[in-house]
């Protein structure tokens, strides 16, 4: 019965120590899960859903532009109560005390025509006036339709330039998005390796204070037996109270590491945060052309570049078209009637036209219509060289990104090799120190080399990633999966 007791007390005392880990939220996370938490919660992800978010909108907004508007305006009432002038029959002019009600409304549907630069327009109208005074009276006036056309022959047409540039901007800010996420998981890299570095140097550094604080002790007693001088027993003790230094370096940087990340990712600030050593690497061969071939494809930058000349053209045919000769034509066809009561109003009606023509001819303006011309010529010639020099860059920079994988990854390669080589190393070399084949001149450098080799490797698989998503988001292509990156569905 008592060991049934102690078992039942140690069963609980494994399950109190669960539960304690689990209440004070103890994560383990592998690269993979770190980059999609940075996706799915970091700030950039974030900000870059709300800015994606924004320019959908304008992208609705420049769309709206092209579809019927249908509005209502109205006035009730207006009530003027005023002395005003009043013309005569004979042509004098009177100050006569008026008091009037004028109410009206107007019902409109227009459509602005892209290609043209013009807006047709269908509507219906009523007003009605209420006279105040000994003979009150009121009287209705109905246009029961009116179709009619705005349309400028010569000037700027703002709306067929829109409908080039608005759809590349959206589909740039698209590919922007795609390219944000990707910059997302570019920081979870760089902060996953500050904190696995720092968890690997606190490993190596208490490592390094156990086997130093066995050896000190074994250099102790052969010191004592008169084995050993005692510089090589002070050189033990000064190798002990550094490696107690590095303890608590690298545990200070864990703490400075793990609170980035755990900001980075909006994760709860208590518990601890362990990292896994990434193991797979992904085999993949990347080649200057297919990376420069889907760079093109899928970065918006290749976007930006037919944006920017396409803004650059509209601003010099803006400033030829609204430096010149200007006609706008006005011209609607309608229904009209007048009466005292509202159904007599939209009975009996009759036709009514209106025809206006403006003509705006420039003669003098001392030379500031080609002033403007020729400065807008000039910015489309520095657009199409930044955009030319842009490009160059551009390719360059994927040119560098190609070779520059494949030596990260042999780099990768060799230093797995070089950590494993100098971690034997050490341990044949610590053997022969205990059983006195060596000094510890010898044990020293196999435990730095050890260390090095460590952080070494480290550092180039860092570097590894760091290239490989630095790849990814300036081609947006996924070079194992073999399809491009697309984090929006249509």
């Amino acid at each position: 019965m008592s060991n049934l007791f102690k078992h039942i007390f140690v069963l609980l005392l494994i399950v109190t120590s669960f539960e304690s880990i689990a209440q004070r939220g103890d994560i383990t996370l592998t690269l993979e899960q770190v980059i999609n938490m940075a996706k799915e919660k970091s700030l950039v992800s974030k900000q870059a859903s709300t800015l994606l978010s924004n320019k959908y909108w304008k992208y609705k907004t420049f769309r709206s532009n092209y579809l019927p508007q249908l509005v209502l305006n109205g006035t009730l009432p207006n009530l003027n109560r005023s002395i005003t002038s009043i013309t005569q029959d004979d042509g004098t002019d009177l100050f006569i005390r008026r008091s009037l009600s004028n109410s009206s409304l107007d019902l409109s549907l227009s459509q602005n025509v892209g290609f043209t630069g013009g807006e047709v327009f269908l509507s219906s109208q009523l007003q009605r006036i209420d006279l105040f005074s000994n003979n009150s009276s009121t009287n209705y006036l109905a246009n029961p339709l009116l179709i009619g056309i705005r349309q400028p022959l010569f000037r700027f047409n703002q709306l067929n330039w829109d409908k080039k540039i608005e759809p590349l901007k959206y589909e740039e800010s698209k590919r922007e998005y795609n390219e944000a996420m990707e910059d997302a998981a570019i920081q979870a890299v760089d902060l996953y390796f500050d904190l696995l570095l720092s968890q690997i140097n606190l490993e190596i550094a208490q490592n390094s204070l156990d086997n130093s604080d066995t050896l000190y002790k074994i250099a102790e007693g052969r010191y004592n037996l008169g084995k050993i001088a005692e510089n090589e027993l002070l050189q033990m003790e000064l190798s002990l109270m550094n490696s107690r230094t590095e303890v608590a370096q690298s545990t200070l940087d864990i703490q400075l590491g793990t609170m980035r990340l755990r900001n980075f990712l909006n994760l709860p600030t208590e518990g601890e945060l362990t990292l896994v050593e990434p193991q797979d690497i992904p085999a993949l061969k990347v080649t200057y052309a297919k990376a420069l071939e889907q760079a093109k494809l899928n970065r918006q930058i290749e976007i930006g570049f037919q944006r920017q000349q396409l803004e650059a053209d509209m601003e010099v045919s803006k400033a030829k078209k609204n430096s010149g000769v200007n006609i706008d034509v006005f011209a609607s066809y309608g229904l009209t009637q007048s009466a005292p009561l509202v159904e007599d109003a939209y009975s009996n009606t009759l036709d009514q036209q209106k025809v206006t023509i403006g003509l705006e001819v420039p003669i003098l303006d001392w030379g500031r219509a080609r002033s403007r011309i020729r400065t807008a010529e000039a910015n489309r010639d520095l657009v199409e060289l930044s955009i030319q020099q842009n490009k160059q860059q551009f390719e360059q920079e994927i040119f560098l990104l190609a070779t520059q994988f494949d030596m990260y990854k042999s780099k990768l390669e060799i230093a797995m090799q070089s950590d494993t080589i100098a971690q034997k190393r050490y341990d044949i070399t610590r053997k022969r120190y205990l059983i006195g084949k060596i000094d510890i001149l010898d044990l020293n450098i196999a435990l730095e080399e050890r260390i090095q080799a460590k952080r070494a490797y480290v550092r180039a698989l860092r570097d590894f990633w760091n290239a490989y998503f630095d790849l990814r988001k300036k081609t947006l292509y996924d070079f194992e999966t073999g399809k491009s990156i697309e984090y929006l569905e249509e």
